[in-house]
């Protein structure tokens, strides 16, 4: 990689909301209709016990991204050219194909999430996904990152309704603080789910989108002390909104007593609605879900499409019409439909969301283990290098580990 060195400027609020976004969208996307069901599903089953990993994925999810912060911001290139670049196009095509998978995965979870909230509100699955569908294709027909980015940052603002929803529900301290140190590591069950959040925070597409979205964007070495910033704000608002889903949920049903397994969206929103009443448990919890399954429709979406159409060498920015662009926009669409057609046909929604994130999590070598190297090529003053790149590797590593081990010991155990 070749880049003039460009020392960053020093930081500024009006420079930050100049760049800001990249961050906040992949973040807000992350906090997505998977994550949500994963975080309640670990407050039904096991109270506040996996409360403390929220805030430990906090610091680990802002040194992954970072990471791709650098990569575009002084390369100029997306995640997939640069491996392309490096590796080659075979290692090139391992990593698409294991962002294809991943993406299609989030968005069928995304999809169900929004029929879910649909049949709350008694409208029939498939008109929502006609709908949605429609909305997302006009949206990519406006052709312009920055208007993408304005709509997503605006529907992913509603799942902040969820620190509402915590408040609501009377959390104990006492008993937060008790149940977050008790850890029962050798429960396969319990280790399932560790899994899933650990994939429901560290997701492949989430590299390749905010690297792709800063190259777009334009960001460029003198921004990058507000693109981490950027970053930084992100990572601490996904992870306060994931403990705030897994508090309600471990609050409300702690008190109904038993281990609670839930099934649905109707039976998560069954679940809290006694303690919050009928109405603002349904409607604080439906306006969450669709800002959630919106944003990360929309980004998961994009990633796909993008990546494919980069590492075949082909236009992929939505400034581009489609027909100067048609692997991109022919991709994306496609995307939409068929996950449509198949979420339509009716999924269980809390086991495909918790799969999908165990896969996340079981996939982290190849994405984190391509982004270390990468990270290590860098030039100069921007090489992940010295004792920060020994701890990033030792972070990334025990991260990978974890994840692998609690997902196959989750399965098989």
């Amino acid at each position: 990689m070749t880049v003039d060195a460009i020392a960053p400027t020093a930081f500024n609020w009006r420079r930050f909301l100049a760049v800001a976004g990249p961050g906040i969208v992949v973040m807000l996307a992350d906090t997505d209709a998977g994550s949500v069901i994963t975080a309640a599903q670990s407050g039904a089953q096991w109270g506040y016990s996996l409360l403390l990993l929220q805030i430990v994925l906090i610091p680990i999810l802002y040194i992954v991204q970072e990471l791709t912060v650098r990569l575009g911001a002084v390369t100029g290139k997306g995640h997939a050219a640069l491996i392309k670049q490096h590796f080659g196009l075979g290692w090139a095509w391992l990593s698409v194909a294991t962002l294809i998978v991943t993406c299609l995965g989030a968005l069928l979870t995304e999809f169900a999430g929004l029929a879910g909230v649909g049949n709350l509100l008694g409208v029939p699955a498939p008109v929502t996904l006609a709908l949605v569908v429609a909305a997302m294709l006009a949206m990519a027909l406006m052709h312009g990152y920055a208007t993408v980015e304005r709509i997503a940052i605006a529907v992913g603002a509603f799942e902040l309704v969820f620190l509402l929803v915590a408040m609501l529900a009377h959390p104990g301290l006492a008993e937060m603080a008790s149940g977050a140190v008790t850890i029962p590591a050798t429960d396969p069950k319990y280790l399932l789910l560790v899994s899933a959040n650990i994939g429901a925070v560290i997701m492949p597409w989430m590299v390749f989108f905010q690297q792709s979205s800063i190259v777009e964007k334009g960001i460029t070495t003198r921004d990058l002390s507000s693109a981490r910033m950027d970053t930084a704000v992100g990572a601490v608002a996904t992870q306060v909104i994931m403990a705030a889903v897994l508090i309600a949920t471990a609050a409300t049903l702690g008190k109904a007593g038993g281990d609670h397994a839930l099934d649905t969206i109707e039976e998560i929103v069954g679940a809290i609605t006694p303690f919050l009443g009928n109405f603002t448990g349904k409607l604080l919890f439906c306006l969450g879900m669709v800002g959630a399954s919106t944003v990360a429709a929309i980004v998961v979406t994009l990633t796909a499409a993008r990546t494919l159409a980069e590492v075949l060498g082909a236009r992929h920015k939505l400034e581009d019409e489609p027909r100067e662009a048609p692997w991109f926009y022919g991709f994306y669409a496609v995307a939409l439909i068929v996950c449509a057609v198949v979420v339509g046909s009716g999924v269980n929604l809390i086991s495909l969301s918790v799969g999908v994130q165990v896969m996340n999590a079981l996939l982290l070598p190849i994405v984190l283990g391509f982004l270390f190297l990468l990270a290590r090529r860098l030039p100069g003053p921007y090489r992940l290098q010295g004792g920060y790149a020994i701890a990033c590797g030792a972070i990334i590593l025990v991260t990978v580990v974890f994840g692998v081990y609690s997902g196959v010991a989750g399965l098989w155990g």
